[in-house]
């Protein structure tokens, strides 16, 4: 996205609130080959050849030794006046130094430094403050393009920079955080430069001649703290200047609305923690904590790009981090999303999108499976899923091949011999409460190439409170949907059965209409699915899922044992 002056500047900031600057980071290298930093007295008023605060040998101007040349940095801040408080760095974007960068801070206002020719990324923090609530102001300025090839005089003022002025539509949203980022590519090279900032006084300028087409992305984001919730306003820029200036105030339709309902974990106490940060280049995620059974809300802009979601769920004591990934979703204004994040029904979950990662593949003579096996309700695969034990085996023609115990539910690799044969692969894990198994038959043979395994899964979506409970003694109907090879090759059949007695015995439930009756059983109970599928090509499922979830004490009281 291009500025245009569709997009109006501010020339007045709003109204700061208490905060303090955050740490300022930078992902390029911290020394630059060959850079010496010397002080000089005065300023300059332009960018202009050195002038005589360098000492020129007898007969002539200073020579610049073995190609390099002296550049004279003057730092001013709001008020005109020479100032220390500042941060200023070089990314060498040719020359011999390419890709690296040099910091100037804790230096004189006025600062030479000796650099190679070539051209360079500048950028320079200004901070103005505390002012009278605390707070920090912030002025950035950013040179995406410097040619240095000649010694200079580079005046940095503070009052070159315009307002950042982004505000969200609710009344109780408290500034929290933001960055300013910018990134430039000159043959070949880019360079990058950032500021994290603690205070909404943020203003920025562009500095000198603009970069080539299309050179400099430049990208804001702020992030919003709200009760119960967090604004997430971003936006981002394509073309050959960086940002002098940023009005955004968009209307609630203007966002998207992201609901994450977060579920009661068999194991582990605290709330969750929720992220939710552009998917393109770094941003100051802002995590908002969810506790078990409730819920958070993201207002966010649709027009930053694609975001990601990480919800952390809560672990046991000393235990890994489990997390779930939603990562690239591109969203439209004006739309709501819900995500519900560690609730039942746990079981496999194959992604039939074109794209998709391949879960099960035959590479050579070898197999390699890492089917998400126990994903909940909503299809979110944890990378730690609670199990007390798991199980793969397989056979070949009808003979036990080999077994693999204690790994990761769902995943396992093995070495096959080379001739087609036909396979039963079976997975099973045990829960803290339940267990899922999914036995798969299918052909194979060596192949020369990656190639997927046609494994197919049936999910159920049962209606079910935040504690993976549903009321006793009440009919409902239960969502089917088959995902995987099945889906992309056609269904020949599909048998479901119902068992609420532990799977001791089991109720044919036929699917109409996408759904199955079930009428679940007295307080304290539980529902089992199993799921006998063929697909078009002959290959074939049987899953079962074993207490997926448990009816609770009594309509609207509290729920039973979490799932």
């Amino acid at each position: 996205m291009n500025v245009s002056s569709s997009k109006p500047s501010s020339t007045t900031p709003g109204a700061p609130l208490p905060s303090g600057d955050r740490p300022r980071t930078s992902t390029r290298r911290s020394v630059l080959r060959g850079l010496a930093a010397t002080t000089a007295a005065g300023t300059a008023a332009a960018c202009l050849p050195a002038g005589p605060a360098h000492a020129a040998p007898a007969g002539g101007r200073p020579r610049a030794a073995s190609g390099t040349h002296a550049l004279t940095l003057v730092h001013l801040g709001r008020d005109g006046a020479p100032t220390t408080a500042y941060r200023t760095l070089l990314t060498a974007l040719s020359g011999p130094d390419a890709g690296g960068g040099r910091e100037v801070k804790d230096s004189p206002a006025t600062v030479t430094v000796r650099v190679p020719a070539g051209r360079y990324l500048l950028d320079s923090t200004i901070s103005t403050g505390p002012v009278e609530d605390g707070s920090r102001g912030n002025d950035w300025l950013v040179r995406p393009r410097l040619d240095v090839d000649r010694d200079l005089t580079l005046v940095l003022d503070a009052r070159a920079a315009r307002p950042v002025d982004i505000r969200p539509p609710v009344a109780d949203a408290r500034f929290e955080q933001g960055g300013a980022f910018a990134e430039v590519t000159y043959e070949g090279v880019t360079g990058f430069a950032n500021l994290m900032v603690m205070s909404p006084d943020l203003r920025v300028a562009h500095l000198g001649p603009a970069a080539e087409r299309g050179a400099v992305r430049t990208w804001v984001d702020t992030y919003w703290r709200r009760p119960g919730g967090v604004c997430a306003l971003g936006y981002a820029f394509r073309g050959e200047r960086a940002l002098t200036g940023l009005v955004r105030h968009p209307a609630p339709g203007d966002l998207a609305t992201l609901v994450v309902r977060a579920g009661v974990p068999a194991s582990g106490e605290g709330a969750a923690r929720v992220d939710l940060s552009p998917s393109a280049g770094p941003s100051p995620a802002l995590s908002l904590p969810v506790p078990p059974g409730g819920t958070g809300t993201f207002l966010f802009t649709a027009e930053r790009g694609p975001w990601d979601l990480v919800y952390g769920a809560p672990a046991e004591p000393e235990g890994p981090f489990r997390g779930y990934f939603v990562l690239g979703r591109a969203f439209t204004p004006g739309s709501t999303t819900v995500h519900t994040f560690d609730a039942p029904v746990f079981g496999p979950a194959l992604d039939s999108s074109p794209g998709a990662r391949s879960v099960a593949r035959r590479t050579g003579d070898t197999l390699e499976l890492s089917v998400p096996l126990l994903a909940d309700g909503d299809g979110h695969a944890p990378s730690a899923p609670l199990f007390t034990a798991s199980t793969v085996t397989l056979h070949r023609d009808g003979a036990p091949f080999a077994v693999r115990r204690g790994e990761q539910p769902g995943h396992a690799s093995f070495t096959l011999p080379p001739g087609r044969a036909s396979y039963r692969l079976t997975a099973s894990a045990t829960r803290p409460r339940g267990s899922v198994t999914a036995a798969w038959t299918f052909t194979s043979a060596a192949t020369a190439t990656p190639t997927e395994l046609p494994l197919s899964a049936v999910r159920f979506t049962p209606d079910l409170a935040l504690d993976g409970t549903a009321p006793p003694h009440t009919a409902t109907r239960v969502g089917v949907a088959v995902r995987g090879a099945a889906l992309a090759a056609g269904v020949r059949s599909l048998a479901v059965s119902v068992s609420t007695d532990g799977g001791a015995t089991w109720t044919p439930a036929p699917v109409t209409g996408g759904r199955i009756a079930v009428t679940t059983p007295a307080p304290g109970g539980t529902v089992s699915f199993r799921a006998r599928l063929t697909d078009a090509d002959g290959n074939t499922l049987t899953q079962t899922q074993l207490d997926a979830y448990v009816t609770r004490a009594a309509a609207g009281a509290p729920g039973a044992p979490a799932q």
